[in-house]
């Protein structure tokens, strides 16, 4: 017998994981503050549950996926959590995780916080991973059944630790889209063909400077070599100023890459001409 598993929040992503576990022969419940959202997982064979409570009452592994941290909390408020594994897979902060976990803890319940990295059509598929962090106790004892959504990955004890995993790699993603976006203005300005550019150029262009990263890492963790700077800062901060004076001229707002400018002159004026893009990281955290 699989784990029963309730599922709190019935959005396109919360459905994607009722369907999940309905597929892999979880006996699922699920509950909605709208009643009938998402119909097609009755014919699937999911219990509905007419309120919060009776849907945390049916499970003892109860999947939380709602739109802000805020709804967490007014949702389960009250509730009997007595013995039950919370894994709460709302988008939050990792302040808001370890507030979470404390309350959870005080409610009775075990509590994993989870950072969802896919998008719904992703879950259940080979690319798909989420991040959990809290109770080790809590995640040996349903890895298997959080293995239907996603493949899990447990970054620590700390419950806020997979928030952090999650928005860093948002940070990530938001970063190289936010690039790609202004580098699609710049060429549409003279009216070059957005796909054939995306194509030909942007994809592949991207993709080789990826192939950098491991090396930036290398640097942040062991300390760069001497003399190693593929291209040092130096270089790199002399010659920014053309990606805004061109942007300009082609009446693209340059907001996006006015930061990098300044970080780079930073970094130079800080004494690292000589390094290569690693160094600009410990000047982005506090007191860098």
């Amino acid at each position: 017998m699989k784990t029963p598993v309730t599922v709190l929040g019935l959005g396109a992503m919360g459905t994607a994981l009722a369907r999940a576990f309905l597929a892999a022969g979880h006996q699922t419940t699920v509950w909605n503050r709208t009643p009938g959202r998402s119909p097609e997982l009755d014919t699937l064979g999911a219990s509905r549950a007419a309120t919060a409570a009776e849907a945390v009452a049916a499970s003892p592994l109860v999947v939380v996926c709602l739109l802000v941290d805020a709804t967490v909390r007014s949702t389960l408020d009250g509730l009997d959590l007595t013995g039950k594994t919370v894994a709460n897979l709302t988008n939050g902060t990792p302040a808001q995780a370890r507030d979470t976990a404390d309350w959870a803890a005080a409610a009775g319940a075990a509590y994993l916080d989870g950072g969802i990295m896919a998008v719904p059509a992703m879950i259940g598929g080979p690319a798909a991973f989420i991040f959990y962090s809290g109770s080790p106790d809590a995640f040996a004892r349903h890895r298997a059944d959080l293995a239907a959504m996603a493949r899990p990955e447990y970054v620590g004890s700390d419950p806020g630790l997979a928030a952090l995993h999650d928005i860093a790699l948002l940070s990530a993603m938001y970063g190289m889209f936010g690039g790609a976006q202004h580098a699609l203005a710049l060429a549409g300005s003279e009216k070059v063909s957005a796909m054939r550019f995306t194509e030909d150029f942007l994809l592949p262009w991207l993709t080789a400077m990826l192939g950098s990263l491991p090396g930036i890492a290398k640097d942040l963790d062991e300390g760069p070599e001497p003399g190693a700077a593929g291209s040092n800062l130096a270089m790199q901060a002399a010659a920014y100023d053309n990606l805004i004076d061109t942007s300009i001229g082609q009446g693209v707002d340059p907001a996006l890459l006015v930061p990098m400018g300044e970080l780079l002159r930073k970094a130079v004026a800080a004494g690292h001409d000589d390094e290569d893009l690693a160094a600009l990281v410990p000047l982005l955290r506090a007191g860098g």
